[in-house]
């Protein structure tokens, strides 16, 4: 993984003026409490914008449902064979939200060994996926990417691709604790972009993954096809982190059941079975 810092690539002066616009609190040096650079977001948000307006066409929906500012968590469903979804995800908050705002998710701890990542990731605002990085980070009003399937949720074959697999729990322990709105989302359209039909698990230990997915045409790479984001209006959850497992769980099943229910809606539009302003995505609607 090459930062793109170290890419000879100029940064498009738009991106570099949206990413002054972001709120967040950097020095004059251009650096927040946390390390994250503007220098690098731009030059990321650079090289992202083709990925998200040419190659991959992508529409989003309902991005009014997430907070302008303060703390907010993303939770929604993992598809395709590697996390295509997650750096999407981040990506229609920077171009979707005015002011733009810096999706924060947590890495894969495997990821952390390839070289340079951990130091790129960092300087872009990804860090590992550890619960105090996650308190903190709330506490300090960011906005979090969450994907409560995990590993697991990649690993889907495109027969699976708009299933969902079983969700963890720590993602409601932390919005209880934290006293955060939890904004549910749909990603569509990643189990066509890396239709994956098997996955190679013996391997794993090996190049250091959890699996290494194999398409139809061989090697894992993303196809140029159009995806969808649906965000839904946030949810606010009542209670305590030290709530029964059994309590936790019914918190867990409502955001999954809501999840549900904008994959559905997505596929549905997908399949141009509905129309876009036939959406019910709560609060505000539709507005793209």
């Amino acid at each position: 993984m090459i930062p793109p810092s170290l890419i000879p690539l100029p940064t498009n002066p738009e991106i570099a003026a949206r990413v002054e616009a972001i709120e967040l609190p950097f020095s004059r040096h251009g650096v927040d409490p946390y390390g994250i650079d503007k220098k690098e977001l731009a030059k990321a948000y650079t090289i992202l914008e083709w990925f998200y307006r040419k190659y991959f066409d992508i529409t989003v929906y309902g991005a009014d449902n997430v907070p302008p500012r303060g703390r907010a968590m993303l939770v929604g469903n993992h598809s395709g064979g590697w996390a295509i979804d997650g750096i999407m995800t981040i990506a229609s908050m920077f171009f979707e939200k005015n002011p733009p705002r810096l999706a924060q998710g947590m890495v894969e701890r495997f990821l952390q060994k390839v070289p340079f990542f951990a130091w790129f990731s960092n300087r872009v605002g990804q860090f590992a996926g550890l619960p105090e990085h996650c308190i903190r980070l709330l506490n300090d009003d960011r906005l979090l990417l969450v994907f409560p399937e995990g590993a697991r949720g990649t690993a889907k074959l495109f027969r699976e691709r708009d299933s969902l697999v079983g969700f963890g729990t720590g993602f409601v322990r932390l919005a209880l604790q934290t006293k955060t709105p939890i904004v549910p989302f749909a990603f569509i359209g990643g189990g066509e972009a890396i239709p994956t039909v098997t996955n190679l698990y013996r391997l794993r230990k090996f190049f250091g993954v959890p699996y290494i997915p194999v398409t139809p045409y061989g090697i894992a790479l993303p196809l140029p096809v159009s995806l969808q984001i649906l965000y839904g209006e946030p949810i606010v959850l009542e209670g305590s982190p030290t709530d029964t497992d059994e309590v936790i769980a019914r918190h867990v099943e409502r955001v999954k059941e809501r999840i549900a229910d904008l994959i559905g809606q997505g596929r549905a539009l997908r399949e141009r079975q509905i129309e876009a302003d036939e959406l019910q995505l709560g609060g505000s609607g539709s507005g793209q």
